[in-house]
């Protein structure tokens, strides 16, 4: 089975850091792409960081040179360090597997932790 386990999430005040992971079971890693996306009430799914399997990243641009996408193939896990966070960055942050070649057939989800940023 499929699994995608987060961990990391809580509540940071403004200008705080937090570290998210999302270690990966049930797949073969190297071969994925992995993703970070969030949520907010009322706000449609956006994409956070994705990094491939060659280690490409892309970020969207409300997160670039605040947040960094990295993962470690040995361990299987994925994690997103998030710097200078600001209220807005408050949601519920999903991990994402992806196939690198047979994305239709495999695309997969965690749970989402919340990350709350909150004076």
């Amino acid at each position: 089975q499929v699994q995608l386990v987060e961990s990391g999430g809580g509540l940071v005040q403004p200008g705080g850091s937090l570290r998210l992971s999302c270690a990966a079971s049930g797949i073969t890693f190297n071969i994925y792409t992995m993703g970070w996306y969030r949520q907010a009430p009322g706000k449609q799914r956006e994409l956070v960081a994705a990094i491939t399997s060659s280690s490409s990243t892309n970020y969207g641009d409300s997160v670039k040179g605040r947040f960094t996408i990295s993962r470690d193939n040995a361990k299987n896990t994925v994690y997103l360090q998030m710097n200078s966070l600001k209220p807005e960055d408050t949601a519920v942050y999903f991990c994402n597997a992806r196939h690198d070649v047979y994305s239709d057939y495999a695309d997969y989800w965690g749970q989402g932790p919340q990350v709350t940023v909150s004076s």
